[in-house]
């Protein structure tokens, strides 16, 4: 059964993009970078949309280098890698040139640690002219300048947006499915996030919890009371005094 996702507006921005990559001037380039906090909904989003519009959804991990990335985007192509470095960089761009479906890579802070790296990226974007969409994190576009080569060729930069009230109210509907959060709770939860829809999502699962628990129907601020609100700091230690 497919899982039911909110749509936030991060979503928006990233489906927005890929429209102005997919009806760009031949003459331009297909980059797209989306970038912004851990906790900011990024990778959720773009998930989401490569289910929307067929891309391939790779998430690249520390370890990997140059052959394994390329091995794990053939896989998800369906494509069995087979050769060397070079003769997987041709089964890429062959792949993705033919079917011209979009290709996101989650996690690309770990290809700016190498610039070989990022110059594979390009070869891959260069070989197949295919659209790419590249997710991490907040100092992505200051980090790229050394790359002027990489940097140039991004036609469009997304800012992941801080969670919204609007966001918290759709989010609710997931998480509090048979239990109405009221908007002063909605509220102090997003004041309470710093931007983060993961911490808002762990609330309402919080606040879902506890009102199965206590037969609430809704649920507002005076209600909730003093029951705690995870913020993402980690409790501080009470350290009794000796005796």
């Amino acid at each position: 059964m497919a899982r039911k996702l909110a749509t936030i507006q991060n979503m928006d921005m990233v489906r927005y993009a890929v429209d102005v990559l997919a009806a760009r001037h031949e003459t331009l380039p297909g980059l797209a970078v989306l970038y912004g906090p851990s906790g900011y909904g990024k990778t959720t989003a773009a998930l989401a949309v490569a289910n929307q519009v067929r891309g391939y959804f790779v998430q690249i991990k520390s370890a990997w280098g140059r052959k394994a990335l390329l091995e794990k985007i053939l896989l998800e192509m369906g494509v069995k890698p087979a050769g060397g470095i070079a003769a997987l960089l041709d089964q890429c761009c062959e792949t993705l040139a033919a079917n011209g479906r979009m290709l996101i890579l989650d996690e690309f802070d770990y290809c700016l640690r190498s610039g070989s790296m990022l110059e594979l990226v390009r070869d891959i974007y260069e070989g197949s002219q295919a659209m790419i969409l590249m997710v991490g994190e907040e100092l992505i576009p200051t980090k790229l300048k050394r790359w002027e080569r990489f940097h140039s060729r991004v036609l469009t930069w997304i800012p992941a947006q801080p969670v919204s009230e609007d966001d918290a109210a759709k989010l609710a509907t997931i998480y509090c499915p048979h239990v109405k959060v009221e908007g002063d709770l909605l509220k102090k939860l997003v004041a309470t996030a710093a931007g983060s829809v993961r911490r808002v999502c762990v609330n309402l699962a919080s606040i879902n919890e506890v009102s199965l628990g206590e037969g609430w129907k809704s649920v507002d601020l005076k209600t909730w009371g003093d029951r705690p609100i995870y913020t993402g700091e980690a409790p501080k230690r009470e350290l009794g005094r000796a005796s």
